[in-house]
């Protein structure tokens, strides 16, 4: 079979199965399982024999019109390059993960069928999105991942947290979409086509007449699928979801998508300093925003959110100083251990029966009781911290690089300052990084008091997928930063002296700072609040999925907000003192965006319903209430009587007498 062939079978296959899962999932409940676990394996292996057969090679090209609009046509394009191969393996082995711990994981969930399906079709579109060559086509994999996040993320639609994250998650990315797809038809127009390999040609040779235009509307919307500031406000309540949700759409699928996109287009943004600029702000604050933001998080699914949103802020980061190798290499680098994280993290709520930091500290045994989960997420927390050897040292190291060259001017194309903006940007935030994974770990696995009750034993499926994702934790970067080069564009990704000792160096003060302050706050512990465990009560076997829908509502109900806890057994509120309740709100964004345009666009839809209703159905009620009149009236007189008609008859011709008299 054709190398081209078997890359078509790789989106092909995960759709295949969504669709039979759909109408098979309620007709044939045998076959669910089988569907969502096969067609994405099979996938995954076929994703790897492309990868291994494309190598290192020139990229492959297939193309095949659908359509001639006149201008720009579309064509169903297929692009194969050294990006695109090892990042549609990378999107196989964590939807594959995903899909089978999801099978132990919502095992009795009746709505299992329709998720399992979903899952399929978002991974389905994120295949697409890697392989095409065309920009169109590439937009239909970017939308449907967006409709399949809704779904996904409202799963337990009972709760209201579920819905209104599902609707804010569509409203937020749909906001970046709208610029962004005017962003696509401007590129198209001034290159002539909607191919990537034109639009790249296109702007290499300068033939772009409006670059920084046109990559700032793509920027708007990479912020809102990849979470950049200021569109980043989403990612955090998408954690109503499934866990195993939450590690698809962070590790390998949406929010990779934005990243990887300004990867293959990255000529377009090279051409204006100006949007390279813009994009290294984004990514600056970004970085530190959701690394203070992290530290003062309640649920330990927020904190690997804005986790999340700060390692694509480096990855953008790298993308503003040109460098795509080292941007790519963190993507590649990242999925794996935040996969793990999200996965760990569904087996440790499980374990604790609630989500809340604070909780789990104040409870023993959780280290005894999930040995698996603790030991891979705490060496997927390393990785997060880039500590060596893991594999987020050295792909982060690699974008350290790339921003330490831009900043001494050793970059065409790249501003000085966008490369210190980067670096010092990189650098806070690497011991911000450190400061919260450490915090994790620590409030996660060390705690101490009573022991919460014990929910039974971790399904083998959803340990066995942790042990797997552990292995490209540990052994991805040492492996990748010496070949990666010759499958990308030859540009060294290995570490610098300078980088390595500062950046290690900076993330050890972090680990520091964090344990110390830990210590100096363990004593002042307060009590358990009254009903702060979130249990099953009376099922040692509940399910996971379910231990995590009560958890998510009880911590809403006893908290109130995420900043509620308040507890001074947290080190991240000692670190950030008076900043810790601004930053567990996300520094208010929230209130900002609904101060700027929610409450305007309320008011102004008060103001259309008060002239609709008061102004404009006056005057439609008045229009018709003269005519009702005149109507009652003149029935009023057709009486039916001929007296009353022959005595009105004879007083309108005396009437008419007498003014002919007068007048004469």
């Amino acid at each position: 079979m054709t190398l081209t062939a078997l890359a078509a079978l790789v989106p092909l296959l995960p759709f295949l199965g969504a669709a039979a899962g759909l109408l098979l999932g309620r007709r044939a409940p045998g076959f669910v399982r089988p569907l969502a676990v096969l067609p994405t394996a099979t996938s995954f292996v076929l994703a790897a024999v492309v990868a291994a057969r494309q190598g290192t090679g020139d990229p492959t090209d297939a193309a095949h019109k659908l359509a001639d609009t006149g201008s720009a046509p579309i064509y169903l394009a297929l692009h194969l390059d050294g990006f695109a191969v090892l990042i549609a393996v990378l999107v196989g082995l964590v939807a594959t993960c995903v899909q089978l711990y999801s099978t132990a994981y919502l095992r009795d969930d009746p709505r299992y069928p329709s998720y399992a399906a979903l899952v399929s079709l978002f991974t389905a579109a994120m295949f697409l999105v890697v392989y095409s060559g065309d920009l169109m086509v590439l937009l239909v994999g970017w939308e449907i991942m967006g409709i399949c996040s809704y779904f996904l993320v409202g799963h337990y639609w009972e709760t209201e947290t579920a819905r209104s994250a599902s609707i804010k998650a569509f409203l937020v990315t749909k906001l970046g979409d709208v610029p962004f797809l005017i962003g696509v038809f401007a590129l198209a127009a001034d290159a002539g086509t909607f191919r990537i390999n034109g639009i790249l040609t296109a702007a290499t040779h300068g033939q772009l007449h409006h670059p920084t235009v046109i990559a700032l509307l793509l920027l708007a919307g990479v912020a809102g699928k990849s979470a950049q500031f200021p569109l980043h406000t989403w990612l955090p309540d998408a954690m109503a979801g499934p866990t195993p949700v939450s590690a698809l759409i962070h590790a390998a699928t949406m929010v990779a998508a934005g990243i990887y996109l300004v990867a293959r287009l990255l000529p377009v943004f090279t051409a204006s300093a100006a949007a390279l600029a813009v994009l290294a702000a984004m990514a600056a604050v970004t970085m530190i925003g959701s690394g203070l933001a992290a530290l003062a998080q309640d649920d330990i699914k927020r904190v690997l959110a804005y986790s999340t949103i700060g390692q694509l802020g480096y990855m953008a980061g790298a993308l503003a100083v040109g460098d795509r190798d080292a941007a790519v290499f963190h993507l590649l680098s990242h999925g794996a251990f935040k996969a793990l994280l999200f996965l760990g993290a569904g087996v440790v709520i499980h374990a604790a029966g609630t989500n809340s930091l604070t909780t789990m500290s104040r409870t023993g045994a959780l280290a005894k009781r999930v040995p698996d989960a603790m030991w891979t997420m705490g060496i997927a927390l390393a990785a997060l911290a880039a500590l060596p050897p893991l594999s987020g040292f050295f792909s982060k190291e690699s974008v350290l690089r790339a921003a330490e060259h831009a900043s001494a001017g050793d970059t065409a194309h790249v501003p000085q300052a966008v490369g210190w903006t980067v670096f010092v940007a990189g650098l806070a935030a690497a011991v911000l990084t450190a400061g919260y994974a450490t915090r994790l770990f620590l409030l996660a696995f060390r705690g101490s008091g009573p022991d919460a009750p014990d929910h039974g034993r971790q399904p083998v499926v959803m340990t066995s997928v942790l042990w797997v994702l552990a292995v490209p934790t540990i052994a991805f970067g040492g492996l990748a930063y010496r070949e990666l080069p010759d499958w990308f564009g030859g540009a060294p990704l290995g570490p610098t002296l300078l980088t390595s000792v500062l950046g290690t160096g900076l993330a050890l003060v972090g680990v520091l700072i964090t344990y110390g302050a830990w210590k100096a706050v363990a004593a002042t512990r307060l009590a358990v609040p009254a009903g702060a465990v979130v249990t099953a009560e009376g099922d040692a076997d509940a399910e996971p999925a379910l231990v995590e829908a009560e958890a998510i509502a009880t911590h809403e109900e006893v908290y109130g907000d995420i900043a509620a806890a308040d507890d001074p057994g947290d080190p991240g509120r000692l670190l950030l003192g008076r900043l810790h309740r601004h930053a567990a709100h996300g520094f208010h964004l929230d209130a900002v965006y609904g101060a700027l345009f929610v409450r305007p666009v309320l008011a102004a839809a008060q103001l259309v319903r008060f002239l609709d209703r008061d102004v404009i159905e006056t005057y439609v009620r008045g229009a018709g209430g003269a005519p009702r009149l005149l109507g009652a009236a003149v029935r009023k007189a057709q009486t039916g009587n001929i007296q009353t008609y022959l005595s009105a008859l004879l007083a309108g011709a005396v009437v008419l007498a007498v003014l002919v008299a007068v007048g004469g």
